[in-house]
């Protein structure tokens, strides 16, 4: 059969498609490319993403959502513990009510100062107006027994103000968005790779993107774009992160000249499980788990004697590599969780999901045996360099969430942090782009076409290739040496030798060959194509961790123990020029907290 044209209709915008004769029954595309026409792409289908699109589709605007997977699978809906706001509805020991300024210096002191403290107020500030946003859109929190939004003690914070929905949190907000997206029939390119960033003249006119089950490139033309595409956890072996957590909007970025921010800034959550890293949440500490090492002591206690188990992450998983390393930890390098205390009818109640995993993939049940648990990378601090509006030094081109560095998180987030600032300044961000789209003109489509071509040959010339190393092979390498070099701890020789060993990694990577040439459901190109972002953002990170010879926050160097305000109270800029990385230095934003010896 002979297709001789397909017209592609979303919306009723003026999506054209260029095709030659092809047949319909071919895995190959190459010859074709579809266009398609919108004012404002959203790449990302998380929390992020989900809540500008609504916001965008209220303006009655046109606008769109690229996802590399269905938006219910995007890692969003695994975070668990819950978003801080200060509700006020349970008062501290002392009978004080929280506040927003509260949850501000909590969340600047537990970024070691380097967050941005303008973007710190605004997200505490809009914190509790958006956790009751989300109930009216028909989230459902968990509650009190006076029939208020619950809310449980986190590491570093002066009050319980994280809301919860049991230990699903993340599940609840993102299908409870994901519905009104659904009701506003705002169009999903779902199970889309975006492979580059279209740009001229110093601004965004739209991207790239392989369709996966296809394998035919796309060319998008819009007048904005949000990257909203999560975090780069899976550059480390041991993570708490979806597969699909690569990189990509930060990686895509970066070639396109915008500047990445504080990309040596890695958090590694203490309580993952042994030998899956799967996440165990904050909250299970925050109802009153307990911490104990081989010998049965709750060891935070000499790490962190005010906030013992609650400390923030950083302190809590640098206490834990070090009661293992000094021979305390259990064979294979793990430290107990135990929450048995709790009982069975809280256990359930509170953290079912919890007692589930531990259930399923370490055949322990919470309710009888302590957890064994392990520090992971659970989440990125640096990313996308952004002002407060989200706002790039592309035109047209903006970056929210985890994979954007707002700079709300510094050198550390707390935990419930990062769920709020998704919807704060997905939310946010959108008003910037309504505010800002009429002002806008519309882009020449000729660039974007250029661009699809320009990657469909790329595409046929991998598959082409022969011989090389094998892609999985490099993968592996590449996780090993970040997670062992550029880790909970680290030193000026380890990482050296560790950047080392990712530039070996990147030239092996342009000779990968994959097996598979056809172009349909391709996954070993999508991966391929992963490993190149990741590999790229490896080396980023290398480079930020090395230059700064300090310890601050998540970043802490056995060579260099001390915080170095004079020197590094700054962001870290990257950026690639002359094909090769640049670092530079950006003023953090202080204001309402001065500079204070970081205690717990």
């Amino acid at each position: 059969m002979l297709i001789l044209k397909k017209i592609f209709q979303i919306r009723g915008d003026e999506t054209i498609t260029l095709a030659s004769n092809q047949n319909a029954e071919s895995n190959s595309t190459k010859g074709s490319s579809v266009i398609h026409h919108h004012d404002i792409l959203i790449i990302g289908g998380g929390l992020t993403g989900l809540r500008a699109a609504l916001q965008i589709s209220d303006a009655d605007l046109d606008v769109v959502v690229i996802s590399k997977v269905h938006p219910l699978r995007s890692h969003s809906v695994a975070a668990q513990g819950g978003m801080n706001a200060s509700l006020g509805n349970i008062p501290g020991e002392d009978g004080s009510i929280d506040s927003w300024e509260t949850h501000a210096y909590d969340t600047v002191k537990g970024s070691d100062y380097l967050a941005d403290q303008n973007a710190v107020s605004i997200m505490c500030r809009e914190a509790p107006t958006t956790v009751l946003e989300l109930e009216h859109m028909g989230m459902v929190w968990s509650r009190l027994d006076n029939g208020k939004i619950a809310q449980r003690p986190f590491g570093g914070a002066g009050f319980p103000r994280t809301c919860y929905a049991a230990d699903r949190t993340g599940h609840n907000a993102l299908n409870t968005l994901y519905e009104h997206v659904m009701d506003c029939n705002i169009p999903i390119y779902e199970e889309f790779f975006v492979t580059s960033l279209v740009h001229d003249n110093g601004r965004c006119v739209g991207c790239t993107a392989i369709e996966i089950m296809t394998g035919r490139v796309h060319g998008f033309v819009a007048k904005a774009i949000l990257m909203a595409t999560g975090g780069f956890g899976r550059i480390f072996s041991k993570s708490t992160n979806a597969l699909i957590n690569n990189g990509d909007g930060q990686a895509i970025a970066l070639r396109a000249g915008v500047p990445l921010k504080d990309m040596e800034f890695i958090q590694f959550h203490p309580t993952t499980l042994y030998g899956t890293n799967i996440l165990m949440s904050e909250g299970a500490r925050g109802e009153g788990g307990i911490l104990v090492n081989r010998d049965g002591e709750r060891f935070m206690k000499h790490y962190a004697p005010k906030s013992i188990d609650l400390a923030p992450r950083d302190v809590v998983a640098r206490a834990i590599e070090m009661e293992i390393a000094e021979g305390r930890g259990y064979e294979g390098g793990y430290v107990h969780l135990d929450l048995r205390h709790l009982g069975a009818d809280k256990i359930m109640e509170r953290l079912p999901g919890i007692r589930q995993i531990a259930i399923d993939f370490a055949g322990v049940d919470p309710i009888i045996d302590p957890i064994p648990i392990q520090p992971g990378q659970h989440y990125s601090m640096g990313g996308i360099d952004a002002d407060i509006n989200g706002v790039t030094l592309l035109t047209g081109f903006y970056a929210a969430g985890e994979c954007a560095c707002i700079s709300v998180h510094g050198a550390n987030r707390l935990g419930g942090n990062s769920l709020l600032e998704t919807v704060v300044f997905g939310r946010l961000i959108a008003d910037k782009i309504i505010e800002d789209i009429s002002d806008i003109p519309k882009p020449e489509v000729e660039l974007v076409e250029n661009a699809v071509q320009e990657i469909d040959t790329r595409i046929e010339q991998i598959l082409e290739r022969t011989g090389g190393k094998h892609l999985f092979i490099i993968i592996d390498s590449m996780k090993h040496t970040m997670f062992n070099k550029f880790g909970i701890f680290r030193d000026s020789q380890r990482m050296k030798g560790g950047l080392s060993e990712i530039k070996k990694l990147q030239d092996q990577v342009s000779q990968v060959s994959i097996n598979n040439k056809d172009r349909a459901v391709n996954q070993a190109l999508i991966r391929l194509l992963e490993l190149e972002n990741m590999l790229l953002l490896a080396e980023v990170v290398a480079y930020g961790a090395i230059n700064r010879e300090e310890s601050r926050g998540s970043h802490t160097r056995t060579d260099y123990p001390k915080r170095d305000d004079k020197r590094f109270l700054n962001h870290t800029i990257t950026l690639i020029q002359d094909g090769k990385i640049n670092i530079s230095n950006k003023p953090v934003n202080l204001g309402m907290f001065e500079l204070k010896e970081r205690v717990y």
